[in-house]
């Protein structure tokens, strides 16, 4: 400790639990337990700087008691504190959410399709390519420009095969399930729809259905083909009827 400080009981720095004499000038061997009797001190008592020390510590003890037992009582009371603000109100931001498209123009071959729940526009679409998809469906478009004035049920006809093969592959046997002809964004047009079972047992639907555009649409016959799984795992085949139903010209 410092050399300055008056002769006095002060705690023991080799036993805290005990206070030990300083004689002003070094440690002796006289030790007691806090506020236990001890040699006498100096006539007069304590110094006027010892009191002062000591007053200031007690001070601090008693303020550290009083905020400790307030500290206490504010965690063991805090169900019944009122805070003194009202609750922040967070107002969610407007939405920016784009609302899904009920169509979907192909402007490649100048038809307009509708897009029934849970089917999307593929993100590119190029020639002979798929135009919308679902879980377990596609449906592809194709425009045959050296037609021959072939007519759209010969179109059909020739076309199934391929769409076929093209979308499940290794095509085992199949089943015609539908063959007629239809009106087609205000055109005559025909449609052929197959159930197919491949190689490795997996089935599905398949249909061409062939069109020849209104006058100032793209030259030659269209063709949109459609792959739907069969089964759970495919759309409802009214979904190959509400497409068929619902196709327009890309300027109706």
């Amino acid at each position: 400790m410092s050399r300055t400080l008056p002769p006095g009981w002060y705690p023991d720095p080799n036993a805290p639990h005990l206070e030990r004499w300083w004689d002003g000038t070094a440690w002796t061997d006289h030790r007691r337990a806090p506020e236990g009797p001890g040699p006498p001190r100096p006539a007069g008592g304590a110094s006027g700087r010892a009191k002062a020390v000591a007053l200031t510590t007690s001070g601090v003890v008693l303020v550290a008691a009083i905020v400790g037992g307030a500290f206490a009582l504010a965690r063991h009371d805090g169900d019944d504190v009122v805070a003194d603000t009202a609750p922040t109100t967070v107002t969610p931001p407007p939405s920016t959410a784009t609302p899904a498209p009920s169509r979907l123009d192909d402007e490649l071959d100048g038809i307009s399709l509708p897009l029934p729940d849970g089917w999307v526009p593929a993100k590119y679409v190029t020639r002979d390519n798929v135009v919308m998809t679902t879980d377990g469906g596609r449906v592809f478009t194709h425009t045959l420009h050296a037609n021959s004035g072939a007519s759209p049920a010969s179109l059909a006809k020739k076309d199934i095969p391929q769409a076929a093969d093209s979308s499940y592959g290794g095509i085992r046997s199949h089943r015609v399930v539908g063959s007629e002809r239809v009106t087609v964004a205000g055109c005559t047009g025909y449609l052929v729809r197959w159930r197919v079972k491949t190689a490795k047992g997996t089935e599905g639907y398949v249909q061409s259905l062939a069109f020849t555009p209104a006058p100032g649409g793209p030259p030659g016959a269209v063709v949109v083909r459609f792959a739907f799984d069969a089964g759970p795992d495919g759309p409802p085949l009214t979904d190959m009827d509400r497409i068929t139903d619902g196709i327009r010209s890309v300027d109706r």
